[in-house]
């Protein structure tokens, strides 16, 4: 009885049966929408999140681009930016174009706002306040900003999961945070703050990172989190004063900072040799270490000066490449050296303790017993 009932059911298209029924029962049609990207989403983050840096001149510029070049190298998802003063060239700024997706130029002096305004107050401060005015880049949600005289070793991409401030602590004084390195997110209220931060207490140590640290006081003691590992801003300086810890880890390392004086455009390279040569025996130039100056020159030889060279075109520039004529002097340099000097008498020999005592006041003989090459080798005969 019951399969004759079902055969006797006519059967209908779904057109048919909503013409069957009242209007009040016909469904209504609803668009399908797909929810908004959250902000942490990764689809979002590429286009909305940025490493930012800095050059004040064309000789940062040129530490800027292989910056960012490292970071192209390295294969960086994120965005480029680039903050340039206004004593940078325009043949500057179209290489810095080849490498960052937006290169902003800043001139605080000239902007008639509260940046001119704390300006006028602090002028000791005017590269800070150009370097705070990331925080006006507000079109990204989260950015690393990173000084010009950092090289990037391989993708620190991972850099824009931590929050605002994230920081490496400094060398010189680890309850401080070094701003080579940092993690931040875009605000104008954060940058006006910060403005008048600056304008009523100035800064501890006459640059950014005074500013910086007692602006972000709690940085030491309230989050581990926002302590970023060392291999994010390994400095050069580091290397030195704790030279086993740079043997152990140093493979690590991320990111290298030559913090200091002397930065790597201060030197000369001989493309011919394939070496890196100094301008003076000053100290400062051994807190460099060799092998990571090798590494920025080779990146700026292939990479930033056929940029530069395109930019200039006719136009004299300095390359940082030692000349042919250069290069004879400093042959001929060489063989005088290689003859045979007159007998001098030996350097006066110190004891342990006032060597440790001369270390400990900062009075290091980079150059003669505490070279590198000399502690590499004292600390290879304990360690075998």
């Amino acid at each position: 009885m019951t399969r004759k009932m079902w055969g006797l059911i006519p059967v209908l298209n779904c057109s048919q049966l909503l013409k069957l029924c009242a209007p009040q029962c016909k469904p209504s049609v609803c668009p399908i929408t797909t929810p908004a990207l959250r902000a942490d989403s990764p689809l979002r983050t590429m286009s909305d999140q940025a490493f930012v840096t800095l050059a004040t001149n064309d000789s940062y510029a040129k530490g800027v681009m292989v910056l960012g070049q490292s970071l192209r190298n390295h294969h960086t998802t994120r965005k480029l930016v680039v903050l340039v003063g206004p004593h940078v060239a325009e043949p500057c700024r179209d290489a810095l174009r080849s490498i960052f997706d937006e290169v902003c130029v800043v001139d605080v002096m000239d902007s008639g706002d509260a940046a001119h305004l704390s300006m006028m107050k602090r002028p000791d401060l005017g590269v800070t306040f150009t370097k705070l005015h990331c925080w006006t880049l507000t079109q990204y949600s989260k950015c690393v900003f990173m000084d010009a005289d950092t090289l990037v070793l391989s993708n620190i991409d991972e850099l824009f999961e931590r929050e605002e401030l994230s920081a490496a602590p400094d060398p010189g004084w680890p309850d401080c945070f070094n701003s080579g390195v940092f993690v931040f997110r875009p605000s104008n209220e954060t940058h006006e703050k910060l403005l008048a931060f600056c304008s009523e207490n100035g800064s501890f140590d006459g640059g950014d990172q005074g500013v910086l640290n007692s602006f972000f006081n709690t940085w030491a003691t309230a989050d581990i989190s926002k302590h970023l590992p060392f291999i994010y801003n390994l400095s050069s300086i580091a290397i030195y004063s704790y030279l086993p810890a740079f043997k152990q880890y140093g493979h690590d390392a991320k990111v290298v900072h030559f913090l200091g004086k002397v930065k790597p455009w201060h030197h000369s390279y001989d493309a011919q040799r394939g070496e890196v040569k100094g301008h003076s025996p000053s100290p400062d130039l051994c807190q460099l270490h060799p092998d990571y100056l090798l590494m920025w020159w080779q990146l700026y030889a292939k990479s930033v000066l056929p940029l530069m060279q395109q930019a200039y075109g006719d136009t004299p520039f300095s390359s940082g490449f030692v000349e042919a004529n250069e290069d004879e002097e400093v042959k001929l340099h060489e063989d005088a050296r290689e003859q045979p000097a007159p007998a001098s008498a030996p350097p006066p020999q110190i004891s342990s303790e006032e060597r440790k005592q001369r270390w400990e006041a900062g009075q290091i003989d980079y150059m003669g017993a505490d070279s590198f090459a000399n502690i590499e080798r004292k600390l290879d005969s304990f360690l075998k």
